[in-house]
């Protein structure tokens, strides 16, 4: 049964993923902070329109409603690198759309990420690639968020997908692959098949996540629906699926795609987020689905 004291899934986002806001940015990129503040205090009764997370955030806190007294909660927090008298119009937004966002963070151009932590949060979402490094790198799960227009609706589930290597596992198989090829990555996978592997970025919010999924019933009649979509094939799926047995957690699909693109299956999975170390699968997702780079690993070491 699930735990009424268990601590509740917290997501922080940050404004230009929540809401459209790439008019305003620019002003901001090509005058600065001064012209940026007045623009959005002369606008702040100008409606901000949907964002690339916007459908993810009111899906995940629609799962509070109706939710038994039992099952654990989940928080979104606005984390935002404007200052509250600028995010006047964010907060205006917020209410019009009936978000039930309570709590932010608002840094007046600072970088925003040290408040993170404190907050709990198991998922941080941000269109500031430094900011998102940051956060990683303080040990909170984080990814970024091209901005974009927000997906249209396709199921009334919550579907996240995950990438396996460098994301909900560490990154040792994509090291063994660079470093030997294809040939020395099947055959280390299968001589260590029976080993877990260690867990990535975003093992925690994969935990997090289960541990909300384990208060709503199986199968399709959940409002949550997860997947693995990973560039492994047979032979290297039994380490994953032991792994998983390991950790004591439900994926609900898994699909071994032995290289093949990723973006016409999370389309046709519907996912409303993807998660991905390399750039060039987030590239072809884009085209589908809502997608999250996550900067970690050896595929992405030493880039800016």
């Amino acid at each position: 049964m699930p735990d009424r004291d268990a601590d509740p899934l917290i997501v922080a986002i940050s404004s230009r993923t929540l809401f459209d806001m790439e008019e305003s940015h620019a002003l901001f990129e090509r005058e600065g902070i001064d012209a940026y503040a007045d623009f959005q205090r002369s606008h702040e009764d100008d409606l901000l329109t949907p964002g690339i997370a916007f459908p993810l955030v009111r899906k995940l806190l629609a799962l509070n409603e109706g939710a038994a007294p039992e099952a654990p909660r989940v928080e979104v927090i606005l984390i935002s690198r404007n200052s509250a008298d600028s995010g006047l119009r964010i907060f205006n937004s917020i209410a019009h759309h009936n978000l039930a966002i309570k709590r932010a963070a608002f840094s007046n151009g600072a970088p925003p990420y040290p408040y993170i932590r404190p907050f709990g949060a198991d998922l941080f979402l941000s269109a500031n690639a430094e900011d998102v490094r940051n956060a990683l790198a303080a040990g909170v799960a984080a990814a970024t968020l091209l901005p974009s227009k927000a997906p249209q609706k396709r199921h009334d589930q919550l579907r996240i997908a995950f990438d396996g290597d460098a994301v909900i596992f560490d990154d040792e198989g994509e090291r063994v692959s660079r470093e030997g090829g294809l040939a020395a990555f099947t055959e280390h996978e299968r001589s260590h098949a029976g080993e877990p592997l260690s867990g990535g970025p975003f093992r925690g919010f994969l935990d997090a996540l289960h541990r909300l999924q384990q208060a709503f019933p199986t199968g399709q009649a959940s409002p949550i629906r997860t997947a693995l979509v990973t560039a492994r094939s047979i032979p290297a799926h039994e380490r994953v699926i032991r792994t998983l047995r390991e950790w004591d957690i439900r994926l609900d699909e898994a699909l071994f795609l032995g290289g093949r693109a990723k973006g016409p299956f999370l389309d046709a999975f519907g996912a409303d987020i993807f998660f991905d170390d390399s750039e060039h699968n987030i590239l072809s997702a884009r085209d589908h689905v809502a997608a999250g780079h996550v900067p970690h690993g050896i595929a992405n070491r030493g880039k800016p």
